[in-house]
């Protein structure tokens, strides 16, 4: 293992064994014992014991060591991040830039209730599970109203939530009242939908509501809701559908509305006699994002599409079935069913729902409950009169995200303490200016007072959150040991990189030098060439050892074959159609090779068989087949197994194609079609020990069959290369490992001299014992 890695593993385990811990009262302590000194910087018994236990619990185990060991390695590490203060790299702008970003990253995780984060993203899984059919009334009314402009929309509310009660229908209200206003076209219904699809309050309610009856007034940031809950079903999962489209202009009049119809009627009527899907897509379809891939669209749940396209692509149950055609706003459709996937197990979704729990409007509940931790543990002293004056410069700009203030200000507000965070104090003018930032235009029905007022809120959050992250290293021992491990890290890596990975990279004389002092350290032992089959049977065996006698190796497996019309030389429209599925199956398979073969009839001219081969292959380089991978073959008018008689004439004039390969792996692949791991083919180049196969024959060329643990195994040894020392190419990786190691050696011996070492020799035995 290279240094570089060794590093990137000490910085990797360092990073794993963060968690938040419990916070720690700093008590005045005698000055602690020290363990270990290096020029004249001591390091305590409970740092090192520290290190050295966070290693054993979070690193590679390859990498754990006893005391002693342990001991070397942080010895080493401490000289190399001295060597680097001593050159003043942890006081460049570009390394407290990287440190800040790091401890950034690092005070999420303490500035985050994750309890909440689990318990929120736990709901929504459950959630998952189920989806909701629900309707809606919206009244109106801004985020930022006033309080009485607040309180009439939600006596408006109520007062429709009784009348629904008493009996009266819910449409006709939605229709009346809603301020939705896709109203119109549904009459209040949002269809089905499940978690994050709609603000996290709203979700709530629709799923702690049951079927039939009405919530009690939900706030949004658009006004008051009444949520009907309709139904309830068991969720559908998520699905893959491809489709052709054919867009219909919402300006369009009959007979465009005719021709559109018309033409989705004959595409559809081209799928029935046996078109391909995927080329149809891609001549026809109005979907310029779809159509070059076949018409395949992303994976979609219920919620993500409109319901017509819901219903119908959900309506589908066999991978590969297509529907009618089906109309939307969009135009009509025909869809194809790809795939279907039913709701992955929580372990699988949790570190997505965590991330959406944190992002979506669940955020606004986690960043509440956090300020309101802070605000028990740090005290908020706001100055009133100063408050009440900064507020009262609110006016209507505000509310178009155009708010400004004259500078300077006046003195009863210049530099004056607007509010004072755990006695830190925060002045007007960092209020103001904090408002000229996050300002945005609000909606209808704001007011300036309220939106200031929410302003300098988030404000006071921001200024407990700062003062918590800032207070971080003094409250968590765990957070200010993990941030100066990975100081170190930082600056050890570095140090490396000069002194150790970059010189040994570029030293190519040093390289050979080192090569040639120690070249008898790097030699290959006696190896086999060799081809091992392992089969479940002796049928499968042969079948495997006959496909393998010549290269490249016939795959048993075929494409649909072309029939050309008479005297026909030329690809129509459906027979390229027909090719794609073969450009496709080359493209993903790199090693394969196909052959093409093909025929005429006798009555036909010499060359009619030639030219149908040839338009095949022309059209398969043209879109990236190359020449090296095509086998042509030319039966002229006597196609081997053709069918006599004037009746079976098209059998004459046809292509067929037939896959080779010139890789082992994929004569495995298609013995394994039917039965799975029936057959296994290894190929390589193998030393004693790496294959007991192979170890239990004579290393010798030749072919061997054996039949260990009721098994079936062909060992074809192509030749056996004697012990010899690897030339420096060969050995060249190798080399630069040692050649680092090599030179790490050397700058450890001279940082030695440079901080001599001191162990405490009576604190190490406490250690031990």
């Amino acid at each position: 293992m290279s240094g570089r890695v060794a590093s990137g593993l000490l910085i990797s385990a360092l990073v794993a064994a963060c968690k938040t811990a419990a916070p720690t009262v700093q008590k005045a302590t005698p000055a602690e014992p020290v363990i270990l000194t290096l020029g004249n910087k001591g390091f305590t018994t409970d740092d090192f014991f520290q290190s050295y236990t966070k290693n054993q619990i979070s690193g590679d185990s390859a990498q754990r060591t006893d005391l002693k060991g342990y001991l070397d390695l942080y010895t080493n590490l401490k000289l190399k991040v001295l060597a680097a203060e001593q050159e003043g790299r942890d006081t460049t702008e570009s390394f407290r830039e990287e440190i800040e970003t790091y401890r950034k990253q690092l005070a999420q995780s303490y500035l985050t209730d994750k309890a909440l984060v689990e318990q929120l993203s736990e709901e929504a899984y459950q959630r998952m599970q189920e989806e909701v059919n629900a309707s809606h009334i919206l009244i109106a009314v801004a985020e930022d109203a006033l309080p009485a402009d607040t309180l009439a929309a939600f006596q408006t509310v109520q007062g429709l939530r009784e009348r629904l009660l008493k009996g009266e229908d819910f449409a006709a209200l939605a229709r009346q009242y809603s301020k939705d206003p896709t109203v119109v076209q549904n009459s209040g219904s949002l269809g089905y939908f499940s978690a994050f699809q709609t603000v996290y309050p709203f979700e709530t309610a629709a799923y702690t509501t049951p079927v039939g009856n009405v919530s009690q007034p939900v706030r949004s940031r658009s006004g008051y809701h009444l949520i009907k809950v309709n139904d309830r079903r068991s969720s559908r999962g998520k699905i893959q559908v491809a489709h052709i489209m054919v867009r219909i202009s919402p300006s369009a009049d009959e007979a465009g509305q005719t021709a559109a119809k018309a033409r989705i009627d004959e595409i559809y009527n081209r799928l029935q006699k046996g078109g391909a899907f995927d080329g149809l897509a891609r001549e026809f379809s109005d979907d310029a994002q779809s159509k070059s891939n076949g018409g395949l669209l992303p994976t979609f749940a219920t919620g993500q599409m409109v319901p017509t396209f819901e219903d119908a692509a959900f309506g589908l149950s066999t991978p590969g079935s297509y529907s009618k055609p089906i109309k939307t706003n969009y135009g009509w459709h025909i869809l194809k069913l790809v795939e279907r996937k039913p709701l992955e197990p929580y372990t699988e979704l949790a570190p997505a729902l965590r991330q959406k729990v944190v992002t979506d409007s669940r955020a606004d509940l986690i960043r509440q409950a956090t300020v309101q931790r802070l605000q028990k543990e740090y005290s908020v002293k706001p100055n009133e009169s100063v408050l009440k004056a900064a507020l009262a410069k609110a006016d209507s700009s505000l509310l178009q995200g155009k708010w400004n203030y004259q500078q300077p200000l006046e003195a009863s507000l210049d530099g004056k303490t607007l509010v004072s965070v755990n006695n830190q104090p925060a002045t007007v003018n960092q209020f103001f200016a904090y408002v000229r930032q996050k300002q945005q235009p609000r909606t209808a029905g704001s007011a300036p007072g309220v939106v200031m007022q929410r302003l300098f809120d988030r404000f006071v959050g921001d200024q407990l959150i700062a003062v918590e992250e800032a207070n971080l290293e003094n409250k968590y021992t765990e957070f200010r040991a993990l941030l100066n491990e990975i100081r170190d890290g930082v600056l050890l890596s570095q140090m490396m990189e000069q002194n150790v990975w970059e010189k040994s990279m570029a030293d190519s004389l040093g390289q050979r030098q080192y090569y040639e002092q120690n070249k008898q350290k790097y030699g290959f032992p006696e190896r086999a060439f060799a081809t091992v089959v392992v089969a479940s049977n002796d049928d499968m065996l042969q079948q495997a050892r006959q496909t393998l006698a010549s290269s490249p190796y016939q795959l048993r497996r075929s494409a649909p074959e072309i029939v050309y019309a008479r005297n026909k030389t030329t690809l129509d429209t459906k027979q390229k159609e027909a090719l794609y599925d073969i450009l496709v199956t080359m493209v993903r398979n790199p090693e394969y090779v196909i052959e093409v073969s093909g025929s005429r009839e006798a009555s036909e001219k010499d060359t009619v068989s030639a030219g149908r081969i040839r338009s095949v292959v022309s059209y398969l380089m043209s879109n990236g087949v190359s020449v090296l991978r095509i086998i042509e073959k030319d039966h002229g008018a006597f196609r081997p197994g053709s069918k006599a008689g004037a009746k079976d004439a098209a059998d004459q004039r046809r292509i067929t194609f037939q896959y080779f390969s010139t890789a082992k792996k994929d004569v495995e692949k298609v013995l394994n079609a039917k039965n799975a791991n029936a057959v296994t083919i290894t190929e390589g180049v193998f030393a004693e020990g790496t294959n007991p196969h192979l170890d239990s024959v004579e290393w010798k060329p030749g072919t061997t069959i054996l039949h260990p643990d009721n098994k079936s195994v062909l060992v074809i040894i192509n030749r056996v290369e004697k012990p010899r020392l690897k030339t420096f190419d060969e050995a060249r990786g190798a080399v630069i490992n040692d050649y680092q190691a090599f030179l790490e050696k050397q700058w450890l011996a001279q940082l030695k001299q440079r901080f001599p070492v001191q162990i405490n020799e009576d604190e190490m035995r406490k250690l031990i014992k």
